[in-house]
């Protein structure tokens, strides 16, 4: 009986004419700032720690994602902070030699800085160019797991910066085939590819449609016998790069989506994979505009940054200014926006209790920016802006709305509009979170738990258009009240 075939393989397909729409205005908007204040950081000591560590990163999850290794988090970390250094590793962090591991990744690293040489060198992508890069990310790989002509599995030597020579289609845990490019294939696929790139930069494709689009095509065709994950993370960070974004740093943590939006792609759906793409550079950008504070604090170097920056800033401080006020100005409407759409979900909600059992309370609250009670929820909305992993600045802007739910116990979703960053920079955060209340021995009330609501913060700058953030903030409310809602509905 023949193997099931889960995926068949077929020739590689253009975008869609409506491609644009897969883009995302809100990359734009945080794209036009970046670039308007990349030049205030580019001598700065922190700007130059913020890429290395970005970097490393880059180079140790691409290879986590593909399990050529495990590395634990604390070791990760420690990596990212100092360096690549196989006395960093202990044998308990990893399950292969530490040393052959730190090896591998100081590979992958220099695939990134490979791509800083491709573009300063303004090369044309070519097979050339990415058999480079896969030699290089694959030297101290020697063999690949590889399936014969007649179906047995056996290590083979990897052939470094070659195409394949046999099939390479994985067999999925149900034991279906997915089909990738045949190897008589790969060469007039990858022509059309590169051909097909080349005629998207004069047709002006966003860079996010164009990342996921050409990483998506190259992993139909999955030209190599191994590496190819690795290799087209980097060309995809490669497309960011010349734009003047940032590498792809795709993680352990983001894996099964990752693979899901492939797989969606898979069946002609791009938009998960540009959305996923979309988030990783979002964190990046927030990362960057973030270490202008850093700088401030840089102690000896201070004089010689504002002496490099004084004259720009005195021709920028007023202009800035109108420009941050209007961030603020969307966040309060984004502010009503909230308390409108809670309001609306607590009288949905009430009816709803008040038919089905008696003795349930449900109202809204909100507090403006400036208002008396701004200081109110100021631990839980830290705590969720610490599993969001950003800076909440209440001292610039704080305001919140809060959907109360009263029954045999009292629990809150709170939505929290903060700056971001300890100085801020234009940029507003939204945050959704639940948390319960629980009554102490001595009458009083205490938190119980804070549970983010939404896996993602909500960014408002002032360079995006206001009808596109609300639109945005719609979608991304709703999507966290449905969590919010059902996780209080299990404490029922």
């Amino acid at each position: 009986m023949s193997q099931p075939i889960a995926y068949r393989w077929k020739p590689i397909e253009d975008l869609p004419d409506d491609f644009t729409t897969l883009a995302s205005g809100e990359l734009r908007a945080l794209s036009e700032l970046w670039l308007e204040q990349r030049g205030v950081l580019e001598s700065s000591d922190a700007l130059k720690r913020f890429n290395e560590r970005l970097r490393r990163e880059w180079a140790i999850e691409t290879g986590i994602i593909e399990r050529i290794y495990t590395l634990d988090r604390g070791t990760t970390e420690l990596l990212i902070e100092r360096g690549i250094d196989a006395s960093l590793i202990s044998h308990e962090a990893t399950d292969k030699d530490p040393n052959l591991v730190a090896e591998i990744i100081r590979d992958q690293e220099s695939a990134i800085d490979l791509l800083f040489a491709f573009i300063k060198g303004h090369r044309t992508l070519s097979t050339s160019f990415i058999k480079e890069l896969h030699a290089l990310i694959t030297r101290h790989q020697e063999t690949v797991t590889a399936r014969d002509q007649f179906g047995t599995i056996r290590n083979a030597p990897l052939l470094r910066g070659e195409w394949k020579r046999l099939p390479n289609n994985p067999v999925r845990p149900d034991g279906s085939l997915h089909e990738y490019c045949p190897p008589e294939q790969v060469a007039s696929e990858m022509d059309r590819l590169l051909q097909l790139h080349r005629e998207h930069a004069g047709r002006g494709v966003p860079p996010e449609v164009e990342a996921a689009w050409l990483h998506h095509r190259f992993t139909q065709i999955h030209p190599f016998q191994d590496g190819n994950g690795r290799v087209v993370r980097a060309l995809s960070s490669l497309v960011f790069i010349k734009a003047g974004w940032f590498p792809l740093v795709v993680t352990r943590d983001h894996r099964e989506r990752y693979i899901d939006a492939l797989e969606r792609a898979d069946l002609g759906d791009l938009h998960p994979l540009v959305q996923l793409f979309v988030e990783l550079e979002r964190l990046a950008f927030v990362g960057a505009l973030g270490i202008v504070g850093e700088i401030r604090r840089e102690g000896g170097r201070l004089d010689q940054v504002i002496a490099s920056i004084g004259e720009m800033l005195t021709e920028r401080r007023e202009e800035r200014r109108r420009e941050w006020d209007h961030a603020k100005e969307i966040a309060n409407k984004v502010a009503d926006r909230a308390r409108s759409r809670l309001v609306a979900v607590a009288d949905q909600l009430g009816q709803e209790l008040s038919r089905a059992s008696g003795g349930y309370t449900v109202f809204v609250d909100a507090e403006p920016n400036g208002g008396k009670r701004w200081h109110w929820f100021q631990w839980q909305t830290r705590q969720a802006a610490r599993k969001l992993d950003y800076f909440a600045n209440l001292k610039d802007y704080s305001a919140w709305v809060r959907l109360h739910l009263q029954g045999e116990t009292a629990a809150d979703v709170l939505v929290s509009l903060t700056g971001i960053g300890r100085e801020f920079r234009g940029l507003v955060g939204v945050s959704l979170c639940f948390f319960r209340w629980e009554e102490t021995g001595d009458g009083e009330r205490r938190v119980a738990d804070v549970t983010a609501a939404a896996d993602e913060l909500f960014q408002i700058n002032y360079k995006e258009p206001e009808e596109a953030i609300l639109d945005r903030f719609d979608r991304w409310l709703d999507r966290g009240m449905v969590r919010a809602l059902e996780t209080w509905r299990q404490t029922l």
